[in-house]
């Protein structure tokens, strides 16, 4: 059946049909040569038809293809084809459009080009000129070139879609140069036009076109998934480059403009632009959850598992992000002759903090230490007072924490002890369901009594609903 009469497109695809005996016979090859088979980059399971398109294999006819698909070599093969669709293309006066992918996904350098020091590239055209450059540190998320439109704009927003561990590699046009005693150095050739761009505006996806201006190659990076492109290939690329490849196939999914209403128009024409202020406005919150997870990463574990220095820093950040001044004392007066930490606020009186960690449940002899520096303290700092402490610790910091025990001290002979000492007992549990809701009058009261519950935080607390909040608790002298 030809593709005219079934309605779909045909398409060149630059590797064997999967399972055949061709591709069988490659891949074997490949394994005995280089120890593992060359990379397939568009699956055996892709729902042609459901795209609307007729995949024409390696050994099949592809002047008339309306596209090619990772097209190239593949063990030496494939350049016939390729070479077929391109003069097809220009005898029909109509655009050559090409998709190629760069890189390897499934691992974490490419084989570089004996032509340059690139982690990967991909062969453009038949004008002795690729792309390629350096696989990106993982996590980069890129963005979308200024001034796309249409289906370029469109591929960009399909392509943030990727997971976020997903490979980028940057791109550049380079030439080839030829070694030996011919060597010759061939400059590269057409123009590279970004579509999404790293955070130093380095391409990571883009179109190239040839001088001539015939021919229109997308470099896509590997791991990218297939029928995202497909969808993107019928319904944009094809329709603004091709059109002419989708009217001979009497596509269905073929929606010719000249024959459509202004209704129809107005109404395609909102509909992109909603789908495009989505992704940008999804991309933008992505990024600040990234960055806030950033933020909140090493405070949150240093309250919850952390002991030593990471614990103590932990701390001393909760209480900066509340509002309060806090020294750490170790530094301060050098190695280890008091508490922790000094904290302070406009207005009231300071406290010296003890921060613990212990993987079991809290020693009680650890509320002595804490006494013991309070009666030390006017011997080193006798121009300061400081009455009154605050005793912090993570205890049993091995357990998850809704595993550990509400109290950091349950004996109740201990728990009615407290009552009458200058010391306050605070969980970092309790801690951190403060900070993570911006609760900062609950920290700044339990750290410093209610006299400083009015003092303003540093940092503006996370927008949360009241009925979110945790239960308050903590034991001790308060005021």
């Amino acid at each position: 059946m030809s593709s005219a009469a079934s309605g779909l497109v045909p398409v060149h695809i630059g590797q064997p049909e999967p399972g055949s005996e061709r591709d069988r016979a490659l891949q074997l090859w490949a394994q005995q040569v280089r120890d593992r088979p060359a990379p397939v980059r568009v699956p055996g399971d892709v729902d042609w038809p459901r795209h609307g398109l007729q995949p024409r294999w390696l050994g099949m006819e592809s002047s008339d293809c309306a596209a090619a698909l990772s097209p190239g070599f593949f063990h030496n093969q494939g350049d016939e084809e390729v070479k077929r669709l391109l003069a097809g293309a220009r005898q029909r006066g109509e655009l050559a459009l090409v998709l190629t992918v760069i890189g390897r996904f499934d691992e974490d350098h490419g084989s570089r080009s004996v032509f340059g020091t690139a982690d990967a590239s991909v062969n453009l055209g038949d004008l002795f000129t690729s792309a390629g450059g350096r696989r990106l540190p993982a996590g980069m998320r890129p963005e979308i070139a200024p001034g796309l439109i249409g289906a370029d704009r469109d591929l960009a927003i399909r392509l943030l879609t990727r997971p976020p561990d997903a490979p980028w590699w940057s791109l550049q046009l380079s030439g080839t140069h030829f070694d030996g005693s011919g060597s010759e150095d061939l400059p590269a050739k057409g123009e590279l036009h970004p579509i999404l761009v790293d955070a130093l505006g380095d391409p990571v996806v883009a179109a190239w076109s040839p001088p001539a201006g015939d021919q229109r190659w997308y470099v896509i990076p590997d791991g990218t998934s297939w029928d995202n492109v497909l969808g993107w290939l019928v319904h944009w690329a094809l329709p603004e480059y091709v059109p002419g490849a989708l009217r001979r196939a009497r596509s269905p999914f073929f929606v010719d403009p000249d024959l459509q209403t202004a209704g129809e128009q107005s109404a395609r024409q909102a509909l992109g632009e909603l789908e495009a202020q989505y992704a940008e406005e999804k991309q933008r919150l992505e990024q600040a959850l990234r960055e806030a997870k950033e933020q909140a990463e090493p405070v949150r574990y240093g309250l919850l598992y952390g002991t030593g220095d990471e614990l103590a820093a932990a701390v001393a950040q909760v209480l900066t992000a509340a509002g309060m001044s806090a020294v750490n004392l170790d530094v301060e007066l050098g190695g280890t002759k008091s508490a922790d930490l000094l904290v302070s606020a406009e207005g009231v009186s300071s406290r010296l903090v003890e921060v613990k960690g212990v993987s079991g449940p809290a020693q009680e002899h650890l509320i002595g230490q804490l006494q013991r520096h309070l009666e030390t303290w006017p011997h080193l700092r006798p121009d300061e007072p400081v009455s009154e402490g605050v005793l912090i610790i993570n205890h049993q910091h091995k357990l998850h924490p809704s595993e550990r025990s509400a109290d950091v001290y349950s004996r109740p002979e201990a728990v009615a002890s407290l009552a009458s000492m200058p010391v306050t007992v605070i969980s970092t549990v309790q801690l951190f369901n403060w900070w993570r809701v911006g609760d900062w009058t609950a920290i700044r009261t339990a750290v410093l009594g209610a006299a400083s519950a009015d003092e303003p935080a540093a940092v503006p607390p996370p927008a949360q609903p009241a009925s979110d909040r945790p239960h308050r608790w903590w034991r001790g002298r308060g005021r």
